[in-house]
């Protein structure tokens, strides 16, 4: 089937495995990326340890998806958490379980693992262009890109695009594709931040605070809810803890916070009797359940220093609410929600209005908190959507004439 050519815009995590599993098909693979080198979000994500996915029973794992679950299920159910680790692995980079069911490669970097899969893709034969920045198509139908070398044009058989959703355009991900798409009669949801951090106005007796991390909490917002921390930053509050919640402060649902969810109301309430009548609130926070300083200044902060009537105080401490003035920018998010809508797509991920032309990766409109969860749906619709294109040009390939 070598003589079929395949087209994979886009050199993330989605793209490069779309272009493995057409290469491994025999299609002559051409990959282009708008960025000098591949993979440039993979690489920033792994500074800080690179989550592969996560290790946990299918039903839970699928369960994080949220309302993409059921679209996703098939394609997470032919490249799940199992499938990443031995992809991992046969890529000769081990990997290891931490305590909270996160996969981790040995190296905790990406880099060498980024390596091996650029010399598998250069051994399977696909040519990869850097610095080609995708412009849309040809009345002829060609793909159209500008190269340093000036406008170039490549014809395939078969398209996958992987250009990525919203978030942190300096690393590839800048949403412009979506005008070509849109002129095309693609259907598309507008981009919405995930995982990300959320704006306070604190006032100036938090900032001995900042860089703090709010620990052993229950987040809450609408029906999703968080053990993770977050921590109070100059800017508001940031971390795993809140990222999660995303969705549900998107719809405008207000966050709250139980400082203490493994005590229950009636104890906090007996502890409260205990230390007689005249126990102040500050006190009561700081020597009676011994709060660290951070949690203390939050309850402060979030009833704004009002001198709350002590039958309020447990209710309170069990439900804070927190004042957000609304999430940080669609750049700074780790990822986006939008994109490709579910009925734009058939279930290869081929596009009804341009056949021949398949979707992968975070410009799908699906959402997934951080944890292992978003590379694993970047790596697994992205091995659907190469199979599927490989699968067309076989059957391209068979017919007489051809």
């Amino acid at each position: 089937m070598n003589h079929r050519h395949a087209l994979v815009i886009g050199a993330g995590p989605a793209g490069l495995m779309a272009a493995q599993e057409l290469a491994q098909a025999g299609c002559r693979v051409t990959l282009a990326e708008a960025k000098p080198s591949a993979g440039r979000k993979f690489l920033m994500a792994g500074k800080s340890g690179l989550n592969l996915t996560k290790d946990e029973p299918d039903a839970a794992f699928l369960a994080a998806y949220g309302a993409s679950a059921g679209w996703l299920a098939p394609m997470l159910a032919g490249f799940g958490p199992q499938a990443v680790q031995n992809w991992a692995r046969g890529l000769d980079q081990e990997v290891f379980t931490g305590s909270s069911g996160r996969v981790f490669p040995v190296a905790m970097k990406a880099s060498p693992l980024l390596r091996a899969w650029l010399a598998r893709l250069d051994a399977l034969g696909v040519t990869r262009h850097m610095r080609w920045r995708w412009a849309g198509w040809t009345a002829q139908g060609a793909a159209r890109f500008e190269t340093p070398d000036g406008p170039q044009e490549r014809t395939a058989d078969v398209t996958v695009l992987a250009v990525g959703g919203a978030s942190w355009a300096r690393l590839g991900s800048d949403g412009t594709w979506t005008r070509m798409l849109a002129d095309r009669g693609v259907d598309l949801a507008g981009f919405a931040p995930s995982n990300t951090a959320l704006d306070v106005a604190w006032s100036a007796h938090m900032a001995p605070h900042f860089g703090s991390a709010v620990k052993s909490v229950r987040w809450q917002a609408g029906a999703l809810t968080s053990r993770g921390e977050a921590t109070i930053s100059a800017r508001g509050l940031e971390g795993g803890g809140v990222y999660t919640l995303t969705p549900a402060l998107r719809e405008g649902a207000g966050l709250r916070v139980d400082l203490l969810p493994d005590v229950t109301h009636h104890a906090l309430n007996r502890r409260l009797a205990s230390r007689g009548g005249k126990v102040r609130l500050s006190h009561w926070l700081r020597n009676g359940l011994r709060l660290p300083p951070a949690k203390v200044a939050l309850y402060f902060e979030m009833t704004q220093g009002a001198a709350l009537p002590r039958d309020t105080w447990v209710a309170t401490l069990k439900s804070l609410p927190v004042r957000l003035t609304g999430l940080r920018p669609i750049d700074e998010a780790i990822s986006t929600a939008g994109g490709v809508r579910r009925s734009a797509v058939d279930e290869q991920l081929m596009l009804r209005a341009l056949p021949g032309v398949f979707c992968a990766g975070e410009m799908l409109d699906w959402d997934a908190p951080t944890g292992g969860y978003l590379l694993t749906a970047c790596l697994a619709t992205g091995r659907w959507a190469g199979q599927a294109a490989a699968h067309m040009a076989l059957k391209a390939a068979a017919r007489p004439g051809t």
